[in-house]
């Protein structure tokens, strides 16, 4: 095909808007719940992180929970927003999903010995691989790239 050109999408396939609008809606609330979390939950979270993360550490408690919750609020508003390309949001997704399936596989008694089973207290985070699924049907799908333009 002469004259042809590849050129990145700018819309959201409609296919997408299921896994989309669920893991965007989900992760919204979660941010929006660290806004205001109170102090009890502030120590938990803080204290999880900072085991797994060391540099988690040094950042005052409050703060990296604040933090947690825009970063998560910017993520969840991507993969609602329609205008943003379904790979863009899916590799925010898969960085963002990433991160937590390392959280469960380095933190100790999150799964079962040599083996990724959860434990019971490690289901919560054990979850967290369907989000990293969808990140990567975002990312993979040949739709979601490129398209021809005559």
């Amino acid at each position: 095909m002469m004259g042809s050109k590849i050129v990145l999408k700018k819309r959201t396939k409609v296919r997408h808007l299921p896994e989309r609008v669920a893991t965007g809606a989900y992760i919204m609330n979660e941010g929006m719940g660290k806004i205001d979390a109170d102090d009890e939950t502030v120590k938990q979270l803080h204290h999880f992180a900072a085991e797994t993360y060391p540099f988690v550490a040094d950042m005052e408690p409050r703060t990296f929970v604040k933090a947690l919750g825009i970063g998560e609020m910017i993520l969840g508003g991507a993969l609602l927003a329609p205008f943003v390309p379904s790979w863009l949001a899916g590799a925010g997704l898969a960085g963002f999903s990433g991160g937590l399936l390392n959280l469960y596989l380095r933190t100790p008694g999150m799964h079962r010995p040599d083996s990724v089973r959860p434990t019971p207290d490690g289901r919560a985070l054990a979850k967290d691989v369907w989000m990293f699924g969808i990140a990567l049907s975002l990312v993979l799908d040949p739709g979601s790239w490129f398209r021809r333009r005559h």
